[in-house]
């Protein structure tokens, strides 16, 4: 009896350690950057997108991890996820907060859920230039903005890029304010987005990211807006076929870790996720620009009919959403929206 007893002792515990050894290999098969994240390293960072692995903003996360586990000598480990894999962009925030997760880098319209100042970057035609837009992220203002964030138990340590939102549509090319009318489509759920929508003619439909390829390929919306980046790798020109360059908002990235996980960290550890951020942001912007031109390009290949909006028509869409301004003004903080108004004139006039 007591050999029997020991040898379902041994049996047990041999089951045990198998179930033990299998979590090592649990994100193996997800993406091949994190075959070795979870060996060697004392903290892990799990940082998830929601953009697939060809996107800029992915290769801007391999080389957040690659700055990270090189400056550290291996002491911080980053996983990395993209394609949604850890939830969407409100999902992945909230794991933040709860210090379930220790990085994402959404677009600023889902942090304006937590923080209504980042609305302002959802004001319509905001920034007339990239070069603006640069100026004005690094500015006092902008840079407060992230402050803000703390209060909300996160950390906002770079602004990266999404870059201009264009048009798409399956109906006619968008060359003037005209071409908007009675057009379907879809935007993120944000209220400025379907003010702005709707003043310049067009019938904004609110959807989720995930909803969005196959409400086109069925008529269910005209059209979209996004980077070209995420036009073309989302093989939006399947099921569409015109394409402008509306520029109607320019989307930042923004780089978010979790306060209790950056808390944790010890100063120079602190520093160096950083520096990381910044330096991997100023890469992942550099690769987005030079992408943007070239899936443009690719767009056209494919057989999308490319649209460029002249001054004089964009200035009329321009006028057609100021209205937008003044609704929402008050909602997005008064003092954010003129600060940052103020900002891009400056960096307009030198």
């Amino acid at each position: 009896m007591k050999k029997l007893m020991s040898l379902l002792a041994v049996s047990l515990l041999a089951v045990l350690l198998v179930a033990c050894g299998g979590d090592d290999n649990a994100n193996e098969g997800q993406n091949g950057e994190n075959e070795s994240a979870s060996e060697g390293g004392e903290k892990i960072i799990r940082a998830g997108i929601g953009l697939n692995q060809n996107h800029p903003q992915y290769k801007g996360l391999l080389k957040f991890k690659e700055i990270v586990e090189e400056e550290t000598d291996g002491e911080i480990t980053v996983e990395t996820y993209h394609s949604g894999q850890l939830g969407d962009d409100r999902t992945m925030t909230e794991a933040l907060q709860l210090g379930t997760q220790e990085v994402t880098v959404p677009s600023t319209a889902p942090i304006a859920n937590f923080v209504p100042e980042f609305s302002v970057f959802d004001i319509p035609f905001l920034f007339p230039s990239e070069e603006v837009a640069d100026e004005v992220l690094a500015g006092d203002v902008a840079q407060d903005l992230l402050k803000k964030l703390e209060e909300k138990d996160l950390v906002g340590l770079a602004y990266w890029e999404n870059g201009f939102r264009d048009l798409t549509n399956s109906e006619r090319p968008v060359e003037t304010i005209e071409d908007f009318d009675g057009l379907k489509i879809r935007t993120m759920e944000n209220d400025i987005h379907l003010a702005a929508f709707e003043e310049l003619g067009a019938n904004p439909t609110p959807m989720a990211f995930t909803e969005l390829f196959t409400a086109m390929q069925q008529g269910t919306v005209d059209g979209q807006e996004n980077p070209y980046a995420t036009i073309y790798l989302e093989n939006y020109f399947e099921v569409q076929d015109y394409v402008s360059d509306t520029h109607h908002v320019y989307s930042p990235f923004v780089f978010l870790m979790s306060k209790e996980f950056y808390d944790g960290l010890s100063e120079e550890e602190q520093q160096i996720v950083r520096d990381a951020a910044k330096e991997a942001g100023e890469y992942q912007i550099k690769l987005n620009r030079e992408a943007n031109a070239e899936y443009l390009e690719k767009l056209v290949d494919e057989g999308m009919e490319f649209s460029e909006i002249s001054d004089e028509e964009r200035q009329k869409m321009v006028d057609a959403v100021q209205p937008v301004i003044e609704d929402f003004k008050d909602d997005i903080g008064a003092e954010t929206v003129d600060g940052i108004m103020e900002a891009v004139e400056q960096a307009q006039g030198e």
